[in-house]
């Protein structure tokens, strides 16, 4: 039996009038990845905590240190809010020089969900 999720973001179907849109398993872990890295600490007031908060870092001048920075942040957020989803094998982080834009960051996370054990990647684009 495939496991099936409701995509992100949620919607609702107009036929039906019900959740549309389910997704696989791994479709909607790689969501809450997104979810994860792209929303900032805040912004949701029901989880205050809830978050990354690497977009702040679009601004700091490029270097090597502001690539371990996203590094170690987001590691420590998707081991806080995924832990019991995903194991994060590696984290890598694209600067500025590295894809020819100045404003925007591409992070790629290598991980294993602990569900089916499979290995995955996914990259999230921070503008």
């Amino acid at each position: 039996m495939q496991r099936r999720d409701y995509a992100f973001p949620f919607r609702i179907d107009g036929a039906s009038s019900q959740g549309a849109l389910a997704t696989s398993y791994e479709a909607h872990v790689e969501q809450m990845i997104q979810q994860v890295l792209l929303t900032s600490p805040g912004e949701r007031a029901d989880m205050p905590t809830f978050g990354c908060g690497v977009r702040r870092l679009l601004f700091a001048p490029n270097s090597p240190s502001l690539a371990a920075t996203a590094q170690i942040i987001v590691l420590q957020s998707l081991t806080k809010w995924l832990s019991t989803v995903i194991d994060v094998q590696q984290v890598d982080v694209l600067t500025p020089d590295d894809v020819g834009d100045d404003s925007q960051l591409v992070i790629q996370v290598r991980y294993t969900l602990i569900d089916t054990r499979t290995a995955n990647t996914v990259q999230v684009l921070v503008q």
